[in-house]
């Protein structure tokens, strides 16, 4: 129950951020350029510092499951991180285009996140055996539930800023 609430609080400080910022602005394309902005140091500096809290909370390692857990976790945040830029550039294409998108469009945008969900679950599978080779299975399941849903939370937000794509008119 801990990480739930946790989460959520993290989770509504974020997204109140960022609404805050939203309703300052007049023009469209500045407020979408300023969220992604927001959205990017986000994901980067705040959420990662509670990111790491919450995973260091929840963990309760001991010291030396600790010297063994970090690098490995740090490690496979930097590739987690560089899935996440691929991502946010692919909503950056679909917010350009939402108002005018083709099925064509539509399509090459879906089938670069379906590729992007698979290299995050492809991601996960080997970290997942580089730590039960490191820690006690039951503390890598433990961190893969409080990560999955740190990312569900993040990934709603990131979802929700996106506008409803529309039929391309003719």
């Amino acid at each position: 129950m801990r990480i739930r609430w946790t989460v959520v609080l993290l989770v509504v400080f974020a997204v109140s951020g960022l609404w805050a910022q939203e309703k300052k602005l007049q023009d469209p394309a500045e407020s979408k350029e300023l969220n992604e902005q927001a959205y990017a140091r986000l994901l980067r500096t705040d959420l990662k510092t509670k990111k790491e809290a919450i995973i260091k909370e929840e963990m309760q390692l001991t010291a030396q499951q600790a010297s063994a857990f970090w690098p490995i976790y740090r490690d496979y945040d930097v590739q987690q991180n560089k899935l996440i830029d691929q991502k946010l550039s692919v909503f950056q294409e679909y917010a350009q285009n939402f108002m005018s998108m083709t099925d064509q469009k539509a399509d090459e945008l879906a089938q670069k996140v379906i590729a992007l969900d698979d290299q995050r679950l492809a991601l996960r599978k080997k970290y997942y055996q580089l730590m039960k080779a490191a820690l006690p299975t039951v503390l890598v399941v433990r961190f893969f539930h409080v990560e999955s849903q740190i990312q569900s939370l993040m990934d709603l937000q990131i979802d929700s800023s996106l506008p409803i794509v529309e039929q391309a008119t003719e």
